[in-house]
């Protein structure tokens, strides 16, 4: 289920300098996430996971159990870190605090894992190069397939957008609505070139999806795209973060960070730092409230 972001959080965050750069990878940085007691972490090309001390940022845990590039991090409710890899395969940590335990590998897709999420309803899922999404359940401690469905093109994104629903995109052009309950699919809206890792919430109703030079909104109570918004020279929009209730933040293809402010069913563009990265910015990701953090192609990670 989404959440609406509590509106007295902060709306100040400007993008005029970066408060520190981490250059710890050795390749493009395609992942963050921030665990529940404050530490960032990221996903890189050069197939290493870094959990950083949250006051330093100095690298704190180097997990190094993957043999190709991480492309997505998760935490679980249940407080498992969760990572997914063009090996093919997720790892699950149990995370503690200067040592980790990879306490299961999920093996079942025959290509890339390009994304993983985990449900209201507790299931995880997960999106491959191999055209299938599976849903694990959790037996026990450890997690089982549970089902699978198929597509016709890779799969690049999934997202919860209201209880037993999810949006996924492919590399079809495709945006589907699937029904949880049902187990099939519900509706395909075409002609919708969504980046990777580009989905967010904008409110409980709207869905923003970065796109080639354009961003895309739809109403997920109608299944339909109320609104395009084109930004010339962007290149793909593969990063995308909701600060608050007002501001979204965006990514692009060339390194630029973009502030918008949410009006009714528009954004409106209040605000853009031209090379934030000096190439493109793959995750956006909201820390603590008072802080952004920003991941590239250049290798760099950025706190703004």
């Amino acid at each position: 289920m989404s959440k609406v972001i509590n509106k007295d959080l902060n709306q100040n965050i400007e993008l005029k300098t970066y408060i520190t750069t981490l250059n710890v990878h050795s390749n493009d940085v395609y992942c963050l996430t921030v665990l529940n007691d404050g530490r960032l972490v990221s996903g890189s090309e050069d197939k290493s996971i870094i959990i950083y001390n949250k006051y330093t940022y100095q690298p704190n845990i180097i997990i190094k159990e993957h043999n190709y590039s991480i492309k997505c991090l998760i935490q679980l409710k249940n407080g498992i870190l969760a990572s997914c890899s063009d090996d093919e395969t997720i790892k699950l940590f149990n995370i503690k605090e200067n040592e980790y335990e990879l306490i299961q590998t999920l093996n079942l897709h025959s290509s890339g894992v390009s994304k993983i999420y985990e449900l209201s309803n507790n299931y995880l899922v997960s999106g491959s190069y191999d055209k299938t999404i599976i849903f694990y359940i959790k037996d026990d401690i450890k997690y089982k397939k549970d089902y699978s469905i198929s597509s016709s093109y890779i799969i690049n994104n999934i997202i919860e957008t209201k209880q037993n629903e999810i949006v996924y995109s492919t590399w079809g052009d495709e945006i589907i609505f699937f029904d949880l309950n049902k187990r099939k699919n519900k509706l395909i809206i075409e002609n919708i070139t969504a980046a990777w890792n580009s989905f967010c919430m904008i409110n409980n109703d709207l869905l923003l999806i970065g796109g080639r030079n354009m961003i895309y909104i739809l109403n997920i109570n109608e299944c339909k795209k109320i609104r395009e918004i084109n930004i010339p020279n962007s290149g793909y929009i593969y990063a995308t973060c909701k600060l608050n209730c007002n501001i979204i933040i965006i990514g692009d293809d060339y390194g630029n960070l973009m502030k918008w402010r949410i009006e009714k069913d528009n954004l409106i563009l209040i605000s853009k730092k031209e090379n934030a990265h000096n190439r493109t910015i793959y995750a956006i990701l909201n820390l603590f409230n008072t802080h952004i953090v920003t991941s590239s192609r250049d290798h760099a990670i950025k706190i703004w």
